[in-house]
């Protein structure tokens, strides 16, 4: 059926100069001067989106350390891998990270980088041959460390760093764990069976995993009891730990803890289902905010760091 070109002629116009607009001039990014610190970086940023959001966070997390409020670190294995224990060692020893949550692989990498200084084989190169995940030495130093927790009833976390510390390895100094223990800033381990490496040796003993790694979810759930008016930061962990906090969030409500108003945040490559639900968005719906960060960590992280530290001064 033939239709006749619509006549625009009568379209109902208004003003651009009467209009209101999301965008103004005002808003925009500032050009920079050579030697700019990190403050004058994010101070120059649009105001728009995550030029708002990143420096509306950083404010969030140096207030919860002016107040002495807790700021716990949820992370998966990815930032471990791209070499970001440093820095998240010195926000250790400042005393700005009160406590972290680690996945099972998260031990296995922080455990081979205190053992010989480096980690992640080339899955690719030995799938095919049966020998993925089967470095003897791995899986003899973590499920050792397990299972002597396990015999002690302490967590995953602790039986780990103490572990580590006890072999004395050449690259401790690197390792969260090992760091963390020294400190005595808790780290849990929240492992699902069958996900890690370790399970497929012979000395792993499943009892002794579930043991620890319950042990730790408890630990867990009272670090989360302290939450009201601190912060929770997702760093690369899609599905395991914001499930875990979530669980975790309401278990201490469920048992009467206040735990409403405080700040979440994730970090990861991409937008995924469960942390933007169950870290962002759920968690803070009666109370603070939650922030998405979409970019890589080796990038992303250290600038939030800098950020942090430069805002605490």
């Amino acid at each position: 059926m033939k239709k006749e070109l619509i006549d625009l002629s009568k379209l109902n116009t208004y003003s651009v100069y009467d209009r209101h607009s999301k965008v103004t001039v005002a808003d925009f990014a500032r050009p920079l001067s050579p030697g700019a610190t990190v403050m004058e970086l994010l101070d120059s940023l649009p105001n728009q989106l995550l030029g708002v959001d990143f420096p509306e966070l950083v404010s969030r997390l140096a207030e919860c350390h002016k107040n002495g409020k807790p700021i716990i670190i949820g992370m998966g294995a990815h930032v471990i891998k791209v070499g970001l224990n440093p820095l998240l060692i010195d926000l250790l020893e400042r005393k700005i990270i009160t406590a972290i949550a680690l996945n099972g692989a998260g031990i296995i990498h922080d455990t081979e980088i205190a053992m010989v200084g480096r980690t992640s084989e080339d899955v690719g190169q030995v799938l095919g041959s049966g020998e993925f995940g089967a470095a003897r030495e791995t899986g003899e130093v973590v499920n050792s460390a397990i299972n002597q927790g396990a015999a002690r009833d302490i967590g995953l976390g602790r039986a780990m760093g103490e572990y580590l510390l006890e072999k004395n390895f050449p690259y401790n100094n690197m390792s969260l764990l090992a760091r963390a223990r020294q400190l005595d800033v808790p780290v849990t381990v929240h492992v699902a069976v069958g996900t890690d490496i370790v399970h497929i040796h012979p000395s792993a003993d499943g009892s002794a995993i579930g043991r620890t790694s319950h042990n730790d979810f408890r630990l867990f759930c009272s670090l989360v009891s302290d939450l009201e008016g601190g912060a929770y930061l997702n760093f690369g962990s899609a599905v395991l730990l914001p499930e875990v906090f979530l669980k975790a969030l309401t278990v201490v409500r469920n048992l009467g803890y206040k735990v409403e108003n405080f700040t979440t945040a994730n970090f990861d490559f991409i937008r995924h289902y469960r942390p933007m639900t169950n870290v962002v968005n759920r968690p803070t719906a009666g109370g603070g905010k939650g922030y998405n960060i979409t970019g890589h960590h080796e990038l992303m992280i250290p600038l939030l760091i800098a950020a942090l530290l430069d805002k605490i001064g």
